[in-house]
């Protein structure tokens, strides 16, 4: 499930120069985007780069953060330390051999963007650094967190109203758990873009399904929060501090915008995990280097029979139960394999 290339060419005009002022003198959170590895045209050149749809960087600027694109080659998971956030972006369809699945006719794969996604969202996970995930984002996050999806909706549903035509958005009106994270942000009901023809069949231990459409499809994801009771009004659903922000949407909020408050929900998380981040600093003693403890939420991926699913890892098929990435993960991709566009089999 994947946005293909017209998803560039919708990208919203808002300019650079409408991001928020900061508060004070803090600076803007750091938000890392994975990107798109295909055959792409500009000027006079036609070749292979890396691309993300503008609008995801507009987002990402209108919500207060700073885009930093994240390239699905040469993948090394010690980029986040730099970073505050991490966004999956849309894209091509996750490998079904992730989720124990034979792949169908219309599922069009990328294994190298699935290796560098999976990797990241494990390490990220292991910092207790806040996830948004979007579309195919959505996906990733669920398979591997053990679940599995279906590979083509119409075949589900009987209907291709997530994806109406190649490069056509859809529209999607979901209903949203009243004391979620999704509900704070949005309210308990939101209408957005859509573009995908897989969906979230078993949903992965450890996640909560926070929104769904007319007809069931899961529209969000979340981990959990401590309690089912709905926040004070204005107030933000705190999670429980072990368990690191995240939060997943079905649809496409980059493309609208008029609304920017899935995006913004993230960059506020990420500027909450960057202040605990300031805060565990301490300050060097004479002639000594600094040293810094563990941010406020982070912890070690789970073990086997925790009861916590932590990602699984590139290649790990999802009867394999709570896991992190493999070690070969985490190292640098120096394949020189030609990656394939993307065609109607996207999200």
């Amino acid at each position: 499930m994947a946005s293909n290339g017209s998803e560039a060419g919708a990208a919203a005009e808002a300019p650079a120069s409408a991001a928020p002022a900061a508060a004070g003198t803090a600076r803007r959170p750091l938000m890392g985007l994975t990107t798109y590895m295909q055959q792409a045209a500009w000027g006079v050149w036609d070749a292979e780069a890396v691309i993300l749809p503008a609008e995801y960087v507009q987002m990402v600027v209108a919500a207060g953060g700073v885009p930093v694109l994240l390239p699905p080659h040469g993948t090394d998971p010690s980029v986040l330390d730099g970073l505050d956030g991490l966004i999956l972006t849309g894209g091509a369809d996750v490998g079904p051999e992730r989720y124990g699945a034979v792949p169908h006719e219309r599922t069009q794969a990328q294994p190298w963007r699935d290796d560098h996604e999976f990797a990241l969202l494990t390490a990220a996970r292991e910092r207790g650094m806040p996830v948004l995930g979007i579309c195919r984002g959505l996906q990733v996050i669920n398979a591997a967190f053990g679940g599995t999806l279906h590979q083509h909706v119409p075949e589900v549903l009987g209907h291709s109203d997530y994806q109406p035509e190649p490069g056509v958005y859809g529209e999607v009106t979901t209903r949203v758990e009243p004391g979620s994270r999704l509900a704070f942000a949005v309210g308990e009901q939101v209408s957005a873009p859509c573009y995908h023809h897989q969906s979230v069949a078993e949903v992965g231990a450890g996640l909560v399904v926070t929104a769904r459409a007319e007809d069931g499809t899961v529209e969000a994801l979340e981990t959990p929060l401590p309690s089912a009771e709905a926040p004070a009004a204005g107030e933000p659903a705190d999670s429980d501090p072990a368990e690191p922000w995240l939060l997943a949407v079905q649809w496409h909020p980059e493309h609208n915008v008029q609304d920017v408050r899935v995006v913004t929900a993230a960059v506020d998380a990420a500027r909450t995990y960057a202040e605990q981040r300031a805060r565990t600093v301490r300050p060097p003693a004479s002639g000594s280097p600094a040293q810094e403890s563990s941010p406020a939420g982070t912890r070690p991926p789970a073990p086997a029979g925790s009861g916590r699913s932590a990602p699984a890892g590139p290649g790990q098929p999802a009867s394999a139960g709570p896991r992190a990435a493999s070690a070969a993960a985490a190292r640098p991709n120096h394949s020189t394999q030609t990656h394939s566009t993307q065609e109607g089999g996207a999200t």
